[in-house]
C-alpha cells in the first residue's frame, strides 16, 4: 500500500538549516533529503522507517523546502509556474508516486479546493487522512480529508461534532534519534524548548507561566519567537501603539465609521488584538535563539529538568509532542496536570505535574534540590517512553486507523 506524507516546516528552521549547511541546497534531492531526516525536525523520516515492515511504501514530502523541491522538480523534468512552485511540484510528485494513501498535516496551506482538484487527477487516492493539532481558522478545509487525526482529545470530540471521521492519535518518540545525541553531562539545570505565541495565539497560558516561573527559578527559554528582526519588532511597537489610541478614542465615544476614516489609526479597526511583541519584555533576559532538530533533542538531554505547558485548546488532556521529545531524550519533564496522564505517565515518578505556578516552583525547587531524585525520575520517564510511546507502538494504532477507514 503506498502512503504519500506531506508536510511544511517553520521557515525560521529552513533557514537555519541550510545557513549551517551553505552548499547543500546545490546538492542532489536526495542527498538534501537524507540531510534533512538525519536532522529529525518534526517527525522526520519515522512514518517511513514504522510503516515500512507492515508493507507500506511511503514517500515523506516537505513541501515548502524550496531548494530540496526544485532539486526534484530538475530531476524529473518537472515544469512549475514561479509563483505556484509549490503547489505545481507537490502535484507532480503524488501524480508519479500514484499512492493509495495521501496524509496531509499541513491545513493552512493545502486548502480543500486543490485536494478536490488532486482526487480528480490521481484517481489511485483511496483515503486522504489530515492531522490536525493546532487552533485553525478555516474549517472548510477539513471537508475534503476522509479521516481526521489529532493527538487533542477535544479536538477529536469536536471534529466529530462536525460531522467527520476523526480518530485520536498521541505522538511519538523515534529511538533512532538516542544514537545521534550521545551526550554524558547535563549542564542546564532547567530548560523550556518551544513556541510561546503571543495575543490571541495559543501559548497564553504558557506565557503566565513562564513570568512566574522567572521570577523564581533560572530557566534557560529557546524559543522561535526571538528570532523577529528589530526592525519589525518597532513596528509592531508601533502598530500596538496605534491599537490603544483607537481603542481610547473608541471608548471616548468617537464612532466606529469616524475612527475608521482617520489616517493611520484607522488601519487598526480591523484588528482583533493589539499587536505585541515577540517576546514579553520580562522573559527576554531568559530567552535564547531557537533549538531546532537534533540541537533541540541535544538540548533536551543536556537539560536536567524540562518544563513542559499545553497549548490553550488542550485544557483537559495531555497531548503535545514535549512529553515524549523530553522524557525519551532523558530529561525530568515537568508538565502541567492533566486528566488523562496518568495513562501516559506515573505522576511524580516518570514525570513530575504541577497544577499552579506556585506548586511548579515548589516542584522544581525539590527537584534541583535533590538530584539523585529528579536523574530517577528522568530514567523512569525515559523508559515508559521507550515501552509505550514510541513509532512502532503508533504504527500499530496508525494501520488500523487506515485499514478501518478504507474498509
Amino acid at each position: 500500500m503506498k502512503l504519500f506524507k506531506l508536510t511544511s516546516f517553520y521557515s525560521a528552521y529552513i533557514q537555519d538549516f541550510y545557513a549551517r549547511r551553505p552548499a547543500l541546497d546545490g546538492e542532489s534531492y536526495a542527498r538534501q533529503k537524507a540531510a534533512l531526516d538525519y536532522d529529525a525536525f518534526g517527525e522526520g523520516d519515522s512514518w517511513s522507517y514504522a510503516l515500512t515492515p507492515l508493507g507500506y511504501e511511503v514517500m515523506e514530502v516537505t513541501a515548502n523546502i524550496e531548494p530540496l523541491q526544485k532539486a526534484w522538480a530538475g530531476e524529473h523534468g518537472i515544469n512549475f509556474t514561479p509563483d505556484r512552485w509549490l503547489w505545481d511540484i507537490v502535484s507532480a510528485q503524488i501524480k508519479q508516486f500514484q499512492p493509495t494513501l495521501v496524509f496531509i498535516d499541513d491545513f493552512s496551506t493545502f486548502s480543500g479546493q486543490w485536494l478536490r482538484e488532486l482526487r480528480q487527477d490521481c484517481p489511485s487516492i483511496r483515503l486522504i487522512l489530515g492531522w490536525c493539532g493546532a487552533p485553525f481558522q478555516d474549517p472548510g478545509v477539513f471537508q475534503a480529508y476522509d479521516v481526521v487525526l489529532s493527538c487533542i482529545p477535544e479536538l477529536v470530540d469536536r471534529f466529530q461534532l462536525m460531522g467527520h471521521k476523526s480518530f485520536h492519535l498521541h505522538h511519538a518518540f523515534e529511538t533512532r534519534l538516542l544514537e545521534r545525541i550521545t551526550l554524558n553531562h547535563q549542564d542546564i539545570d532547567f530548560s523550556f524548548v518551544g513556541g510561546i505565541n503571543r495575543g490571541k495565539g495559543s501559548h497564553r497560558q504558557r506565557e503566565r507561566l513562564l513570568l512566574d516561573l522567572v521570577r523564581q527559578v533560572p530557566i534557560r527559554i529557546y524559543t522561535p519567537n526571538l528570532d523577529r528582526s528589530f526592525q519589525e519588532e518597532i513596528k509592531t511597537f508601533a502598530r500596538g501603539c496605534l491599537h490603544l489610541a483607537f481603542q481610547a478614542l473608541r471608548q471616548a465615544g468617537v464612532s466606529e465609521s469616524s475612527l475608521a476614516n482617520l489616517p493611520q489609526i484607522g488601519r487598526a479597526a480591523s484588528w482583533s488584538y493589539r499587536p505585541l511583541f515577540s517576546v514579553h519584555p520580562r522573559l527576554r533576559p531568559w530567552v535564547s535563539p531557537a533549538a531546532f532538530g537534533l540541537e533541540m533533542y541535544r538540548t533536551l538531554r543536556r537539560s536536567k529538568l524540562s518544563f513542559n505547558s499545553h497549548t490553550d485548546i488542550s485544557v483537559n488532556s495531555a497531548s503535545n509532542m514535549r512529553l515524549f521529545e523530553a522524557t525519551g531524550a532523558g530529561s525530568c519533564l515537568v508538565t502541567d496536570w492533566k486528566a488523562n496522564l496518568s495513562r501516559l505517565f506515573e505522576p511524580d515518578k516518570e514525570v513530575v505535574t504541577y497544577k499552579s505556578a506556585g506548586e511548579c516552583v515548589e516542584k522544581v525547587k525539590w527537584l534541583l534540590a535533590n538530584p539523585e531524585e529528579s536523574a530517577a525520575i528522568a530514567r523512569a520517564g525515559q523508559k515508559r517512553t521507550l515501552r509505550d510511546h514510541t513509532f512502532v507502538q503508533r504504527r500499530v494504532q496508525m494501520d488500523d486507523i487506515i485499514r478501518k477507514s478504507l474498509g
